[in-house]
């Protein structure tokens, strides 16, 4: 972790819904000042409600020295809100207009020197930074995973107009937040982990979808198999050391031509409405009369102790560091 970015002292969450919540919470507990905006006038009661019950998670994690959920204000004005931003993560709904609409208003008013950073999980940075007229330079993608409070992968995208000293100085930041920033080398659609994730959830729906197995035996497939080696490796070294001690060179000679084979389907099936019901029906049987709020709880606690185990038995994670 790199020491934190002594020149960001304020910084302004455009957007207050699940992600920009997740992210209020970390930066406050980063020891931030935090002002938000969002147009919604039930917004600030959801965000501090949302904060205060993750609070507990960030104190077993570590807060910051002075860290205070006392230290988050709401503006509604977003120009008002900027006046003071020494960085900007923009959360609005994922519309490519409203996205570029905002973040050209944020390019407005935010000071020059200011990252603007979308929480964006698809679109292009390119896309999103056409229509700012004044510094589109400053404008990538800093995309993390829910909850942002917890997960701490967050993939940094710069577009066409992105001044690479950006890129350089968000990553420095994001890791002074105890983030694992991964600078993607070049814009693609859904960036690099939602490609991924989109290709189990793909093949998932054509297993429910065609009656292979219900929502339940699928993420038991995940939960009990392949999912707890990817916590800890990954894919390739995953397979790296399927192939024994010759490795990736003796799986690729044995199982390589099985790729031709027709095992996935990767288009995804059309959502009709009995395959978007199974899908609903399945869920909802998994999780029973628990309420979200425990799952949640449980869910968090998980990654707490999960991360913890993660950097004691392969510390070569770190994706600055070495086996």
């Amino acid at each position: 972790m790199t020491t934190p970015d002594e020149s960001i002292k304020q910084i302004t969450v455009v957007g207050t819904g699940v992600i920009g919540n997740g992210w209020i919470t970390r930066f406050l507990a980063n020891g931030y000042r935090v002002v938000a905006s969002d147009p919604d006038p039930e917004a600030e009661p959801r965000a501090r409600e949302a904060v205060q019950r993750a609070w507990p998670k960030m104190e077993e994690m570590g807060v910051a020295e002075g860290a205070s959920q006392d230290n988050l204000f709401f503006e509604q004005d977003l120009q008002k809100a900027l006046e003071q931003a020494d960085f900007v993560q923009e959360n609005v709904p994922e519309r490519e207009g409203l996205k570029r609409s905002v973040i050209a208003e944020i390019d407005q008013y935010a000071p020059n020197e200011t990252i603007i950073a979308s929480s964006t999980s698809g679109i292009l940075p390119s896309t999103l930074q056409a229509d700012c007229q004044h510094h589109p330079e400053r404008v990538i993608v800093a995309h993390p995973f829910n909850p942002v409070y917890l997960v701490p992968l967050v993939e940094l995208v710069g577009g066409k107009k992105t001044a690479s000293s950006y890129i350089e100085k968000a990553k420095n930041f994001y890791d002074g937040l105890g983030m694992k920033p991964l600078v993607v080398r070049q814009e693609i659609e859904g960036h690099i982990a939602d490609r991924l994730m989109e290709a189990i959830w793909r093949e998932s729906l054509h297993i429910v979808n065609d009656g292979v197995a219900t929502t339940e035996e699928v993420d038991a497939s995940i939960i009990y198999g392949p999912g707890l080696r990817w916590a800890l490796m990954g894919p390739f070294m995953t397979l790296h050391m399927g192939g024994g001690k010759q490795g990736m060179r003796h799986l690729l000679e044995q199982f390589g031509p099985a790729l031709k084979l027709p095992w996935t389907k990767l288009e995804a099936p059309e959502l009709t409405d009995e395959l978007a019901e199974k899908v609903v029906s399945g869920t909802e049987k998994q999780t029973g009369d628990v309420p979200m709020e425990k799952l949640e709880d449980r869910r968090d606690q998980f990654l707490i102790e999960l991360q913890q185990l993660v950097e004691k038995y392969w510390p070569g994670a770190n994706l600055s560091g070495r086996l």
